[in-house]
């Protein structure tokens, strides 16, 4: 999948400058698909140069902020990414490969590795949960647009849940292995 269709997205919901954009991607997509703000001001300029967005005039003439717009071509582009089909994400974990390297070394090397992996993935819940309870907790009944959204966040809270949980049962386990 292309940047540009997270961006074309984010834009889609609101018309942003590169800098707010980039804010709200940390706070939102950013949860599920990986980017700096510098791709992302490259992938801005490269979706202004396609005619896919634009950037809409500010009142005061001497600012240099621009906000971004998708434009008609954009949505098209958007909505025919929409109808294609993908796989489902592979699991690509750096740590997996290098349980697996543990198993040929042994030594419980990896141990302190899957300790910070289980307090980065408990806090990263704890994230999760403070969105939803601040968005969705006293939601009687989401719009559609909602739901969307909260579904997607319960799809990362029940990640995080699975990950806390594997790696409570590894670690221990693991320490009773010489």
């Amino acid at each position: 999948m292309s940047l540009s269709y997270v961006l074309l997205t984010s834009l889609i919901e609101k018309p942003s400058t590169g800098i707010d954009l980039a804010r709200r991607f940390d706070r939102s997509m950013g949860f599920f698909w990986n980017a700096t703000h510098q791709q992302i001001y490259r992938e801005l300029s490269a979706m202004l140069q396609k005619g896919w967005i634009s950037t809409i005039e500010h009142e005061d003439a001497t600012s240099r902020k621009k906000t971004y717009q998708v434009e008609q071509l954009g949505r098209e582009q958007l909505a025919a990414w929409m109808l294609e089909q993908s796989p489902p994400a592979q699991l690509r974990e750096e740590l997996m490969v290098r349980l697996r390297a543990e198993a040929q070394f042994g030594g419980n090397r990896t141990l302190p590795e899957l300790e910070r992996h289980l307090s980065l993935h408990k806090e990263k819940l704890a994230v999760y949960q403070q969105i939803f309870n601040k968005d969705f907790q006293h939601a009687d009944e989401p719009d559609r647009t909602l739901y969307i959204h909260q579904m997607i966040l319960q799809l990362g809270i029940e990640q995080e849940r699975g990950w806390i949980k594997w790696l409570e049962t590894i670690i221990p386990k693991l320490k009773q292995f010489k």
